[in-house]
């Protein structure tokens, strides 16, 4: 087949789960340019019987390539580490997951769930769980036996403790963060506890490049009191975008000095359970 016409038909597969692999839009972007670079240059790719199948394998070991050679620079991050958001105009709408487990996979919390998950096990747990591809398929993709995958899947399916019915519908969620921000905005702090959890927590991932708390913010009210501390300081000097950030209702505030966070969130019933702020500039540059 054409390489223009398999690119066409699975750039958006091949996004999907190398995104999920790595947390990072511009790495995974880059992987799917290099992987059917790759594909293009092989000889004799005539005798591939699936090409898709073919294409995930490039791009699963090129995500595990990259996640074993800077898992040091992972462990020196400065304070707390959040996937890069994917906002609105970016998710793909033919975006393969849709169909199996719709957005949740692309929620900042269940990225995080997956950074718990060794490099291997999140491979095998992503290409059956998500896409899903049987386990002679990710064995061929993986480089594994069946049954080590098979066991490699259970053990991860094992670690991964995700209740899709937490998360509201989409539009008490956007009405649950416009009410945190006007409420902000207004400092009416008892609103602002009915919407939080008591023991809510925020991460501020700064990565040391920007002013960011270098540990979770944890309680109710360390979380409002930093949030309209926040609000005082820049005196109205802020933009507040609302936006959908990894599949969920979020935000983008940029501040007049060109600097941006992007906040998503993560809900339990009625109320917001976790906030994430991503303001590592390094991880907004895809963001226009």
């Amino acid at each position: 087949m054409d390489i223009a016409i398999l690119y066409k038909e699975n750039k958006s597969l091949l996004f999907s789960l190398a995104y999920r692999m790595l947390g990072s839009v511009m790495d995974a972007e880059d992987i799917v340019q290099e992987t059917f670079v790759t594909f293009d240059q092989l000889p004799n790719r005539e005798y591939i019987t699936n090409d898709k199948a073919y294409l995930c394998k490039i791009v699963t070991n090129r995500c595990l390539d990259l996640l074993r050679s800077s898992a040091k620079k992972r462990e020196l991050y400065v304070g707390p580490w959040l996937p890069e958001p994917l906002l609105n105009q970016e998710i793909l709408e033919n975006d393969p997951a849709i169909s199996y487990l719709q957005k949740e996979s692309l929620t900042t919390a269940y990225l995080l769930l997956l950074q718990q998950l060794n490099a291997m096990e999140r491979a095998v747990f992503l290409l059956r769980e998500i896409f899903p591809y049987t386990y002679e398929e990710i064995a061929d993709m993986v480089g594994k036996s069946v049954a080590n995958c098979r066991q490699i899947y259970q053990r991860a399916k094992r670690s991964i403790h995700f209740d899709p019915e937490t998360i509201p519908s989409v539009t008490e969620a956007q009405t649950q963060v416009k009410d945190f921000v006007q409420s902000i905005i207004q400092g009416n702090t008892t609103h602002l506890l009915e919407l939080i959890r008591e023991d809510v927590v925020c991460y501020n991932d700064g990565g040391g490049k920007v002013r960011a708390a270098q540990i979770p913010v944890v309680g109710s009210s360390k979380v409002i009191h930093m949030h309209i501390n926040l609000i005082k300081m820049y005196n109205s000097e802020y933009k507040v975008q609302f936006a959908e950030v990894n599949g969920l209702p979020g935000m983008v505030i940029v501040m007049n000095s060109g600097t941006k966070y992007v906040y998503s969130f993560s809900f339990k019933g009625d109320q917001i359970q976790f906030i994430y702020v991503v303001a590592n500039p390094n991880k907004l540059l895809h963001i226009r």
